[in-house]
């Protein structure tokens, strides 16, 4: 452009005032990041992740598998220092392009039957995660972990509050079903979003869709049927966990599609003591999944008959790796690696699903947008 062209393009510019730049990427750090759930999400979204942090080597390779560019960080965030964490991402303070996202190990504040001590080390690590936040003081913070931790006298979460309105940081909180944000589960979890970029922040609104389990499993979504014990050797890792000779004769006495243990509670050979005359307790053991409803929550043992409501709707066995996976919102070319099958569904069951994070992400880019935009009109000349 000659200087002419040049000068003229400059005064149409000053005559239609102060314009914004279209708003850049936001960039996250995953914290206690697993298999790579969040990360996944939040990419899709349209976030640049920089990086998850777990301490969990067993997680390197499928996280890399899946995230890359994101680097997978193999350390332990109480013995890792923000200063090394700068200079290994190239981030710094202050930057409203920051996201830093928390969803640590869950185990402990669940109400499901786990070794609480086994579990009670990586019940309490929302202080180290604290001090990340207050030496860099990201532009948004996420929390995302079950309903209890949010509940229990032991939490640090009030803690947690009290420091980010120190910070001046504005948040909202609640206990959302991962159902109404497009996962097919009936799955709750506690969610904390804040940010210093605006002076109040809410919830990403749920979708309009609810999706149920045929949304997403059945021959016609690319599950061929197969037996208890199969053993995919693929990536796609169709592989259903083998059954007892008893608990194949319970399944397939299980009524199809969301049958329970009443099927054959008055079979002595097949009632368990346990359940005897109890059959108000625990009624999802041992039970199908109903074609026509979300899923029960994937926890990590989504692949054992007798762990809940994991049998298949009309298969008689427990759902495969790759059908946990996907009911999780895993895209079906995203791999797993682990040295057995119990491995993997840990991977599945404790991350945080796809669908929910892009739900976040999205939710992120708009309220970054809009505060943006009022930066540019305060930023507007005034003419007199």
């Amino acid at each position: 452009m000659n200087r002419k062209r040049l000068t003229i393009a400059r005064q149409r510019a000053g005559k239609r005032g102060f314009r914004c730049r279209r708003p850049r990427l936001l960039k996250a750090v995953d914290f206690f990041c697993g298999a790579g759930g969040m990360s996944y999400g939040l990419a899709k979204a349209g976030i640049k992740v920089l990086a998850g942090i777990d301490c969990d080597g067993s997680c390197r390779e499928t996280y890399e598998r899946n995230n890359k560019p994101a680097k997978f960080i193999q350390k332990d965030v109480g013995k890792l220092s923000p200063q090394w964490l700068g200079k290994e991402l190239n981030i710094s303070k202050h930057d409203d392009r920051l996201i830093f996202v928390a969803c640590s190990p869950c185990q402990f504040w669940s109400k499901i039957n786990t070794d609480k001590k086994k579990n009670r080390e990586s019940a309490f690590l929302l202080p180290e995660f604290e001090r990340f936040v207050d030496w860099f003081r990201p532009a948004f913070v996420i929390i995302e972990n079950v309903p209890g931790m949010s509940k229990k006298r032991a939490s640090l979460l009030p803690q947690f509050r009290r420091f980010l309105r120190e910070r001046k940081y504005s948040f909202k909180q609640d206990i959302i079903n991962s159902n109404f944000h497009g996962v097919p589960q009936n799955r709750l979890r506690y969610l904390l979003i804040a940010t210093r970029l605006a002076d109040s922040i809410h919830l990403p609104a749920p979708t309009a869709k609810r999706f149920v389990v045929r949304d997403f499993l059945g021959e016609r979504n690319g599950f061929p049927s197969i037996p208890a014990g199969h053993q995919d050797s693929t990536q796609f890792l169709h592989t259903a966990a083998s059954l007892s000779a008893a608990n194949l004769k319970r399944v397939r006495r299980t009524r199809v599609d969301g049958g329970t243990r009443q099927s054959w509670k008055d079979d002595p050979q097949l009632q368990i003591p346990a359940y005897k005359q109890k059959d108000e307790i625990f009624r999802d053991v041992y039970a199908r999944m109903f074609w026509d409803r979300a899923a029960p929550t994937i926890t990590t043992r989504f692949n054992s008959f007798s762990n809940g409501r994991f049998g298949h709707p009309e298969e008689n066995r427990a759902i495969s790796l790759r059908e946990g996976a996907t009911l999780q919102t895993f895209p079906k070319r995203y791999i797993f690696v682990g040295t057995n099958q119990g491995t993997i569904a840990r991977q599945i069951g404790n991350a945080v699903p796809p669908a929910l994070a892009k739900c976040i992400g999205r939710h992120l880019l708009r309220v970054k947008k809009m505060s943006k935009s009022q930066s540019c009109r305060s930023k507007k000349p005034r003419h007199n």
